[in-house]
């Protein structure tokens, strides 16, 4: 597995992992209903406006196999949530189902970690599903629960966690 930055020509392949990772992973935790509305096109179109449209700092990295197919990503960039004592937010990070348990979200969140830092944030945190069976993954990296809030998500009111890490 390779990791490198993304391009805007990465945007069908990155598109195609978060579709697949939020009909995969929130299964059971957002409706079906919602999962179902969720489209190709609409997640390549939210992608090609990330990258015209990038938040201060945000970098994109692409996890691919050998023959190029992406398996992963992660966004991270300026925290979004500066008041915390927080400096750097990982946005989104995703991998395909098959590609999970092998050590590649590890070295996805390293590389994301090390280029916030080569930045000069000092700290990092991210949001997840409180019920999101990842979230562990995040404990087990050096995260800690810093807070909770509710998001709406369709129809559902489902509960979130900020994992923070005070030192990167």
């Amino acid at each position: 597995m390779n990791i490198r930055e993304a391009s805007i020509a990465d945007c069908e392949g990155i598109a195609k992992v978060h579709l697949e990772s939020w009909r995969t992973t929130y299964a059971g935790l957002v409706s079906d209903s919602y999962l179902a509305g969720l489209t190709l096109e609409g997640r390549m179109r939210n992608r090609l406006w990330a990258f015209n449209n990038p938040h201060p700092d945000q970098i994109t990295l692409v996890a691919e196999e050998a023959n190029g197919r992406i398996i992963g990503f992660v966004d991270a960039g300026k925290s979004r949530e500066p008041d915390w004592g927080y400096e750097a937010e990982v946005y989104a990070i995703y991998l395909l189902q098959e590609a999970q348990g092998q050590g590649h979200g590890r070295r996805l969140f390293a590389a994301a970690r090390d280029m916030m830092k080569d930045r000069s944030y000092s700290s990092l945190m991210l949001w997840v599903l409180k019920d999101n069976p990842s979230l562990h993954f995040y404990t087990r990296l050096g995260g800690e629960v810093i807070a909770s809030k509710e998001i709406q998500i369709g129809e559902q009111l489902l509960p979130e966690s900020a994992i923070g890490w005070k030192s990167i």
